[in-house]
């Protein structure tokens, strides 16, 4: 090796030293502030729940045993924990019918976006992000004097003479369901529209020379190209919605529970720090799963069209 090529592989090395010194700071604040507190929920799920909260730190299972099954306080029996199943898939179901309807709703309004004006476009995109500049808690509150029997729903139904009484809409899946696509909806349109911006519309004329039908411009162009932006926003709604607490704990009443409630409830009123932290490490492998699901897809998406 000639004293040039040393000359260069050291100031490499160089390089990459300093910029691993530069960055320590911030990968410290990462392991710390992220990893640190996700070790302290997983080492409390295999402890013993303290008489008033807290834990008891004798190592004990019963945290992990308890998110699916459940133990008679009588007889030790071992049987399935029915309501806690009943949580896990009302979550996983309101959160895929929430993927869907914000997808449904939210695929027409990005179309419509990025087939406007130039000029225009930042107008729409600006009435899209104004209910970011709302707090969660009141945009809930918000959508429950939408639902409530005195809500506005019913009451134009009364006037209307369609219906004689106020239809029970609040403190069920439906009212929670509409509450989070309410919230989430503008997490799936913003996605779309990045990826039909840069949609070269001449394939979508062309499919109309070739006399396809706008089923299958749809099919066959439009959705094969935005696809990356589909399973970005589906992932930036669904797994917000699977660990949902403040529109289920407005909307559902304390009745319909979702997974975020549950964990709530453990350490809070159920004082079972360690079931609550077994249903928090529960819940973020199901983000994770998700995330694997996105990255897979997404990868595969890019080789497609690349």
């Amino acid at each position: 090796m000639t004293p040039q090529q040393q000359l260069i592989e050291s100031e490499a090395r160089r390089d990459i030293r300093n910029r691993w010194l530069l960055s320590a700071p911030a990968l410290l604040i990462i392991l710390f502030a992220a990893t640190g507190p996700l070790l302290i929920v997983l080492v409390y799920s295999f402890l013993t729940p303290g008489p008033y909260g807290d834990v008891v730190w004798k190592f004990q299972t019963d945290g992990w045993v308890g998110v699916f099954l459940q133990r008679d306080i009588f007889d030790d029996t071992i049987s399935i924990a029915d309501a806690h199943l009943s949580i896990f898939w009302r979550s996983v179901k309101l959160s895929i019918l929430t993927t869907i309807v914000t997808l449904v709703f939210g695929f027409p309004t990005a179309y419509f976006i990025a087939t406007r004006r130039q000029s225009t476009r930042e107008l729409w995109l600006f009435l899209i992000t104004i209910p970011f500049w709302t707090n969660l808690l009141i945009r809930t509150f918000a959508m429950l004097e939408v639902v409530r029997n005195e809500g506005l729903i019913n009451t134009v139904l009364i006037r209307l003479g369609i219906i004689s009484a106020p239809i029970q809409m609040l403190f069920t899946d439906g009212a929670i369901l509409a509450g989070m696509v309410y919230v989430y909806l503008p997490l799936m349109v913003l996605p779309l529209y990045a990826s039909m911006e840069k949609l070269d519309f001449r394939l979508v004329e062309a499919g109309y020379d070739l006399y396809a039908t706008p089923f299958q411009v749809l099919r066959k162009i439009i959705i094969p190209l935005v696809k990356p932006g589909m399973i970005a926003g589906s992932i930036l709604v669904f797994i917000p919605s699977l660990g949902a607490y403040v529109t289920p704990s407005v909307l559902g009443g304390g009745k319909n529970l979702m997974l975020g409630n549950l964990i709530e409830l453990q350490f809070g009123q159920g004082r079972n720090w360690p079931l609550g932290s077994a249903l928090s490490i529960t819940l973020m492998l199901i983000v994770m799963v998700a995330l694997l699901f996105y990255v897979r897809n997404a990868g595969s998406g890019g080789r497609g069209h690349g």
